[in-house]
């Protein structure tokens, strides 16, 4: 049920992710009608009551707060990652397990961007500093 309701709310702005993302309508109680493509303001303006559903939203408010940007990414890939382990919990392997394996998972990630995906600044021509700043 709790991964079922996080996939719904991840579901909704789903297809509003990317350059391609699609607009939606959203009509509030009055018949104020607003159309946008905004991970984050269609997560607000959702009126979710189930509390694994009410998580996503949190975190992607908190990710707006912090970053602002990449709401719809992180809501729809924790959903994701909520359907596997509830995959994996189906095949008998203990949620602590399931947890150890993520966070090696991350640990892996974060180790393959340092080496292959990232350069020093003293590495960079000055052009591209210039360009980036």
């Amino acid at each position: 049920e709790n991964v079922t309701a996080a996939a719904a709310v991840a579901n909704i702005v789903r297809t509003s992710l990317g350059p391609m993302g699609l607009d939606k309508m959203l009509v509030d109680d009055l018949g104020e009608m607003m159309v946008t493509n905004d991970g984050a303001t269609i997560l607000q303006k959702l009126e979710v009551e189930h509390p694994a559903a009410k998580v996503l939203v949190d975190l992607a408010k908190l990710q707006d707060e912090e970053i602002g940007d990449g709401t719809t990414s992180v809501v729809v890939l924790a959903a994701e990652l909520l359907k596997r382990a509830n995959v994996l919990i189906q095949q008998r392997i203990h949620p602590t397990n399931i947890i150890s394996g993520y966070k090696l998972a991350a640990m892996e990630a974060l180790k393959y961007i340092r080496e292959h995906l990232t350069k020093q600044v003293s590495e960079l021509p000055k052009d591209c500093i210039y360009n980036i700043a």
